[in-house]
């Protein structure tokens, strides 16, 4: 198995999840007007068929106990379930986000959601795995939920006005952000010491199975009862493009690999700082914004300020947490 041995490596590690989570809903903006629904089936098989990849090449890399099928045939119950568990946790949470956004808009869903995200799941992964400087830690994950502030203030502006709060909104946003909080503790409890564990290659492969099982109970029920917008069908799915089929499981290669990486580097620094480090997603997604989706083009002047302090709180949080270990 591939074992990050230096921190450089597990420092690139976390910037390579952070690239990859805040990159991969370009594949959802590139399939045009795609229902999140419909997009979401091919996400998912795109989310299992990485972590089944990168088990069989890098996590059965040199063979031994903790190559991926050694390790899979000596895991116990108890270590599966909780990887199990976390994957399906993440999967609700993350239907329940983009429910968010479409509802309440991104001035408000992602402070709320991720904000929450960030500061749970740092606070309970920290709590299952104490490795790190938490005096670090911790005051980087006070300035990276500055950041998340400041870059809903700068979508705010750059809407003026035109998506209207909703309670509605606001509850899903918080029930998303909760939840999404709530996977890596479990991961990493998967991955702790002790009898049967998993390693991350294996806990990628296990989570990503439930993300795939779960969507058919979860995708099915919002197909038919979405958050917003009129139900749909399959065969609005069985319609679809091949360009939009291949970019879903493009998203889905994406966002796995950045969740490997984030496993991979949270062994050799601890959980708690690999996940603050990759929960600093939305920057990445936001440079996307800028300098691609040109979404701040003709923005209004406290807009862009409200941006430009975005980066710089990110830019000091990374740093910052990078030096928690």
């Amino acid at each position: 198995m591939f074992v990050p041995e230096t921190y450089g490596l597990a420092l690139l590690l976390m910037i390579l999840c952070m690239t990859c989570w805040g990159s991969w809903a370009n594949t959802f903006k590139l399939a045009g007007k795609v229902r999140f629904e419909l997009f979401y089936w091919d996400y998912a098989l795109g989310v299992f068929l990485m972590a089944v990849i990168l088990a069989l090449t890098l996590g059965s890399w040199h063979g031994g106990q903790d190559a991926f099928f050694n390790n899979l045939t000596q895991a116990t119950g108890s270590r599966i379930a909780l990887a199990m568990a976390a994957g399906a946790i993440f999967n609700v949470a993350n239907i329940l986000l983009v429910g968010a956004i479409a509802i309440a808009g991104m001035a408000v869903a992602f402070p709320v959601s991720i904000g929450a995200a960030l500061v749970i799941g740092t606070l309970l992964t920290y709590a299952v795995d104490r490795t790190g400087n938490p005096a670090m830690l911790f005051a980087g994950v006070g300035l990276a939920v500055v950041a998340i502030v400041a870059d809903s203030l700068a979508y705010k502006e750059l809407s003026e006005g035109k998506v209207q709060v909703t309670k509605r909104g606001l509850r899903i946003s918080i029930i998303s952000g909760i939840l999404m909080g709530s996977w890596s503790p479990l991961t990493a409890a998967s991955m702790a010491g002790g009898t049967g564990q998993l390693t991350p290659f294996t806990s990628t492969v296990v989570f990503a199975f439930a993300v795939l099982v779960s969507t058919v109970f979860f995708n099915i029920y919002f197909m038919q009862k979405p958050l917003i917008g009129e139900p749909v069908s399959f065969e609005g799915y069985l319609q679809g493009r091949p360009s939009w089929h291949a970019l879903g499981i493009a998203g889905g290669f994406i966002w796995t690999i950045g969740t490997a990486a984030n496993l991979m580097a949270g062994r050799e620094v601890g959980f708690a700082v690999s996940y603050a480090m990759g929960q600093s997603a939305p920057m990445v997604a936001a440079l996307w914004g800028v300098f691609v989706w040109k979404e701040f083009a003709g923005a209004p002047s406290k807009a862009k300020t409200y941006l430009a302090l975005m980066f710089v709180f990110y830019a000091s949080a990374i740093i910052v947490i990078a030096n928690a270990f």
